[in-house]
């Protein structure tokens, strides 16, 4: 079974939302959020990577980061303003990138759950990033980001999305990057609020009355959703493995402190059918090429496989563009032999196998300071500034890989769109 909590969000005003809204705190630097803040003093980034409002020689780890955060948090909840709902509910998210749309749940799932491996992950997670987000947790006493979870797509669960979905939201706003964020707020108790709701008593703790309140059939829809998650046998860390890691981390330092409740042993995320997700190219920027010329480097690889003299944008599972020295190639990599575990067989494995490894002298991913990632919604224009490419997998992979108990070579999914931190956040 796959446990679903309701719980009650803290979130911003409505017509405030848009402004507070931000990207991820880990898919941009801390010169990139920077950037991003100027001039944008509702950010949440402002929260999520608050060593943007101190001076940029500290240290992201410093604990005065954690202090910044703080009362970086306590003063946008009061100046946005953010409101608490007022009873449990659970928010339908819908993402919208050009042609392609995807709705998912958000409510709160159980730590207990990812400590079985019910809730499965095919990635490991860096310690740097999990302490970091630890701290963050437990400092706020809040899950500020979202875990990105699918499952495989019910048809129950599909029928409800597409009836709440119809009506009206309680957010829609196209973010500066030209994705769409809407979300529909659906209580317990059958209460449906839309974005004509009141700022009256806008504070952390809410208050007033919203304006916009119709009562409906959402009671039903919430136990109905919950027992439609009962029945799914595994959900699937897609994005947030450090969110994730570090929310049970929390749940355990909390409990030790004496300061641990029941919100403590749940994780905010948004699952999303696994049907709708799509999955772009997660790709490698290597920072020298050990030693070798530009002529030793393709002599090599052609010595293991084809390399042709362009590629780009790979279109087939086994091909991999190459920026090097100013220009494209195209590798087409070897095959692995049957019968190796199936996270051996993805393009981003066989790549460390056959170049990262023994040509340029990669270690371990992870940890190499020679290697960087770049998400594929950046494009071949952000790589050929940086440099490198490579084949993204499919969900179908990644699903069969956690099922096999297997884990996938660290940075090999890049999901697109992503959520917005901020619009819901879980206290504990």
């Amino acid at each position: 079974m796959s446990a679903l909590f309701p719980f009650r969000a803290l979130r911003p005003a409505p017509d405030v939302a848009a402004r507070v809204a931000s990207v991820p705190y880990d898919v941009v630097s801390t010169d990139e959020a920077r950037a991003l803040v100027k001039g944008h003093p509702l950010s949440f980034l402002r929260v999520t990577r608050s060593e943007v409002d101190l001076p940029p020689e500290t240290n992201p780890y410093d604990a005065r980061v954690y202090a910044q955060a703080l009362r970086n948090f306590e003063d946008l909840k009061r100046s946005a303003p953010f409101v608490l709902d007022d009873e449990p509910s659970l928010y339908f998210y819908r993402l919208r990138m050009g042609a392609h749309e995807q709705t998912g749940l958000a409510g709160c799932f159980s730590l207990d759950e990812y400590d079985r491996d019910l809730v499965k992950k095919h990635e490991w997670t860096f310690k740097d990033k999990e302490d970091d987000r630890t701290r963050h947790i437990t400092e706020l006493r809040a899950q500020t980001g979202v875990v990105f979870l699918t499952y495989r797509a019910s048809a129950a669960i599909d029928r409800i999305a597409t009836r709440v979905t119809a009506g009206r939201p309680l957010y829609d706003f196209v973010a500066s990057d030209g994705i769409s964020h809407t979300i529909w707020r659906l209580s317990a108790s059958g209460r449906r609020e839309d974005s004509g709701s009141s700022r009256a008593g806008a504070t952390a703790r809410g208050g007033g009355a919203p304006r916009a309140i119709e009562i409906d059939d959402g009671g039903t829809d919430v136990q109905a959703l919950v027992e439609a998650f009962a029945e799914l046998p595994a959900l699937y860390i897609a994005d947030g493995h450090h969110r994730a890691a570090s929310a049970a981390r929390a749940r355990t330092a909390l409990g030790q402190a004496g300061g641990r409740s029941v919100d403590a042993s749940r994780f905010l995320a948004v699952a999303f059918p696994d049907t709708q997700v799509q999955v772009l190219s997660y790709n490698r920027v290597v920072r020298d090429l050990a030693g070798l010329t530009p002529e030793a480097l393709l002599a090599a690889l052609r010595a293991k496989m084809r390399v042709a003299d362009d590629g780009a944008a790979p279109t087939r599972p086994g091909d991999v563009g190459m920026f090097l020295a100013d220009r494209w190639y195209g590798l087409t990599l070897p095959t692995p032999g049957p019968g190796g575990p199936p996270a051996g067989a993805l393009d981003v494995a066989v790549l460390d196998q056959e170049v990262l490894e023994p040509l340029l002298e990669i270690g371990d991913i992870r940890t190499d300071k020679r290697i960087d990632f770049v998400g594929g919604a950046r494009g071949t224009v952000e790589l050929e500034r940086r440099v490198r490419s490579g084949q993204a997998v499919s969900v179908s992979d990644l699903i069969a890989i956690a099922d096999a108990g297997g884990v996938m070579p660290p940075k090999s999914t890049w999901f697109e769109p992503k959520l917005r931190d901020g619009l819901l956040v879980h206290l504990i």
